[in-house]
């Protein structure tokens, strides 16, 4: 039996409160309970196959439970972003969708596709993105009463300035938890610093880089940017040379380095100067924008990578 016949591949579709199976080349399907109990056995029953690669979407909470169980057994899994396994399932023809297709769609992409195993994010970083999230979500809510209290009377405006009042207190609870939770590491300690001496990065985007982009600093310049989506890919077919765009890449990173952009063209001498510039050459905002997230992007790389504060020569 050759390399290619013994390989096996594993796809798993997640759900609230189920865990669908599939593998190939055998076409075998089971599931489990998206619970403690669930993922023993999937551990368990996964373990004999010897696979050489689980794929399953990265779904957020539902899914952080089962990576952490898979690897901790040492089983080689991967979370991909779930446009990958849509756009796969287009383009073979597979526009059925059920909690058993789904599984043996990503099982396939796994074996077609074969996405690279990235390193586990320890559980300090677990928490802080934990942390980072629930953040975010109390300032989503405040924007939304805010906005609401602007058309609110009586009895309901009175209950949505408590209601206002309540999730401000939280929010400076959150902000405190944060920046205790990344001081008691010297390793973040030191990255914060470092992060935080460039004009513009506040503790806000330094939290957001910090678990929502674990690799800054270990990559170059043109795979961190391309990593988070702010370098601009090519459109080009023949003669034809089209306008180049970002795309992909991880969203929330984004958000906070286009806040820390539009900081810095206000307070740091290099990115206003570098901004102005490209304006004056007559390139649109957006544009001009992104260029700044990505030079800031590029730099921040840069310092953590060589460990060292911001110096503008």
């Amino acid at each position: 039996m050759n390399q290619k016949e013994q390989e096996c591949f594993v796809g798993i579709d997640i759900a609230k409160s189920e865990l669908v199976v599939a593998v190939r080349p055998t076409g075998a399907i089971q599931s489990f309970p998206n619970a403690q109990d669930g993922l023993s056995d999937l551990v368990e029953w996964l373990g004999p196959l010897c696979p050489t690669l689980v794929v399953m979407e990265a779904t957020g909470g539902f899914s952080r439970a089962a990576v952490n169980a898979l690897a901790m057994a040492n089983l080689p899994v991967v979370a991909v972003n779930p446009r990958q396994v849509r756009d796969f399932a287009r383009s073979v023809g597979l526009l059925a969708k059920t909690d058993a297709i789904d599984a043996h769609v990503i099982a396939r992409f796994a074996e077609a596709v074969r996405p690279e195993e990235r390193p586990l994010k320890d559980l300090d970083t677990q928490k802080l993105e934990e942390l980072n999230t629930r953040r975010r979500q109390i300032v989503e809510m405040l924007t939304a009463e805010k906005n609401r209290l602007s058309e609110a009377r009586g009895w309901a405006r009175k209950d949505i300035q408590a209601h206002i009042a309540w999730l401000e207190k939280r929010l400076e609870n959150a902000n405190r938890e944060l920046d205790d939770f990344i001081t008691k590491s010297p390793l973040w300690r030191r990255k914060q610093t470092i992060l935080t001496s460039f004009l513009g990065v506040g503790p806000v985007v330094t939290s957001t880089l910090l678990c929502g982009l674990p690799e800054l600093g270990t990559l170059s310049g043109r795979k961190i940017s391309a990593l988070v989506g702010v370098a601009p890919f090519n459109r080009d077919s023949g003669k034809y040379r089209g306008r180049r765009s970002c795309w992909g890449g991880r969203a929330r990173v984004r958000a906070a380095l286009y806040m820390a952009a539009l900081t810095a063209i206000r307070h740091n001498p290099v990115i206003r100067v570098f901004y102005q510039r490209l304006r004056e050459a007559g390139k649109p905002f957006k544009v001009a924008i992104v260029a700044c997230m990505r030079k800031i992007l590029v730099t921040l790389n840069a310092m953590l990578k060589n460990n060292t504060c911001w110096n503008e020569t």
